[in-house]
């Protein structure tokens, strides 16, 4: 999905960097034509700046989405979520993170989670990188538990996981 998404900008790559941007940030374009989270505007200037591009470029690419019936009922659908990873270290918690090898394979949210529920670990918040929008997907885990030796060598010797951490 993301590759057809980019693939209707391919002749410009600073609307593929803002669209890039709407999809990792969920940022959403509403009937207006602007760029919103929840019910907050954010101006085109600030995207901008951010991406290094002219704020007509932004401005073209909400045209754009809002021109096409498919990008448009992705986009004004889109959401974000609050993440607890950035919050960990000012909140006393762990985030566990897991690169697998094949992340599009089926069972492994239930697989790690078992596991932890297994040893008895809450489960604070649990988030996954869209194998679509990176090269290098993850799982993370977040928990207020410390986690025991056990549990990290279980989920390590688990076949599709590369590499597990703190």
């Amino acid at each position: 999905m993301f590759d057809e998404i980019l693939e209707k900008f391919e002749g410009s790559p600073s609307q593929q960097a803002v669209i890039r941007l709407f999809l990792e940030r969920g940022f959403s374009v509403n009937e207006e034509g602007r760029v919103v989270s929840g019910g907050i505007e954010i101006p085109y200037t600030g995207i901008a700046r951010e991406l290094d591009v002219d704020r007509r470029v932004v401005d073209s690419t909400t045209d754009a989405i809002l021109a096409d019936p498919e990008l448009k009922r992705i986009f004004t659908n889109i959401s974000s979520i609050p993440s607890l990873m950035d919050l960990a270290p000012v909140l006393d918690l762990t985030v566990l993170t897991i690169e697998v090898a094949a992340a599009d394979e089926a069972g492994i949210v239930a697989e790690v989670t078992g596991i932890l529920a297994d040893h008895g670990v809450p489960i604070r918040q649990v988030l996954s990188d869209d194998p679509e929008f990176t090269d290098d997907p993850k799982l993370y885990v977040i928990t207020d538990a410390e986690l025991p030796g056990e549990l990290l060598v279980e989920i390590r010797e688990l076949e599709y996981v590369r590499r597990v951490g703190f």
